[in-house]
């Protein structure tokens, strides 16, 4: 991966730089913690500038964003409320009640994640689906999203040009703290799965049973 990366970005500079990074926002598994660092070091050994490559790597985060808040935009509240009305998913402890609850609940306090996440490894991408999905104004997501991207591409591309030849004791170290964020989400999502099993699933399934 690190060598497809070097070619794109010494082949065509900025423009590859703005690619791996779109495609990183849109394919989010993909690490900007490799990416940001090594564009960076690319400062130090080419033509290429630490403000160009930050650039070049903002805009693809914002253009990438948009994909993903097209997404949520598709996923609209309705859809999503229709679906998780379905008989499988009551089963499984949902209400449309919840989906509107949620979305409500970002359209109100939820849309300033859309700045924080933007410099959190793993969410960084995602945060744009519930974006759209809550029709989060464009103007303020687009804001937001550069404001955030801006921050994160910054430093890790700043990072990259400081350490120089070393550039890869960044990316471990980025990807040092991508590791303790998913762990947490990891631990975070299991006991919700729990609490959610024990509060919904299961008196979801004993009032289906006393029906039938």
């Amino acid at each position: 991966m690190e060598a497809t990366f070097t070619n794109l970005i010494s082949q065509f500079g900025y423009i590859g730089v703005w690619f791996l990074i779109f495609f990183e926002n849109v394919f989010p598994p993909i690490p900007s913690e490799l990416i940001l660092p090594l564009s960076g070091f690319f400062t130090t050994t080419t033509d290429l500038t630490l403000p160009g490559v930050i650039i070049a790597a903002t805009i693809g985060s914002i253009t990438g964003a948009y994909i993903l808040y097209g997404v949520g935009r598709i996923l609209s509240r309705e859809r999503l409320m229709a679906f998780f009305g379905t008989k499988p998913m009551r089963l499984l402890g949902f209400k449309p009640e919840d989906i509107s609850s949620a979305v409500d609940w970002f359209d109100r306090k939820g849309q300033v994640t859309v700045l924080i996440c933007r410099c959190i490894p793993v969410v960084r991408s995602l945060i744009s689906i519930p974006a759209g999905t809550a029709k989060m104004g464009v103007a303020r997501f687009s804001l937001y999203t550069l404001v955030g991207s801006a921050v994160w591409n910054t430093v890790l591309c700043s990072l990259g040009a400081a350490a120089g030849s070393a550039w890869e004791t960044v990316t471990e170290q980025a990807e040092w703290v991508s590791d303790i964020v998913k762990y947490v989400i990891i631990a975070l999502v299991v006991i919700i799965a729990v609490v959610w099993v024990v509060k919904r699933v299961l008196p979801a399934i004993r009032e289906q049973r006393a029906q039938g």
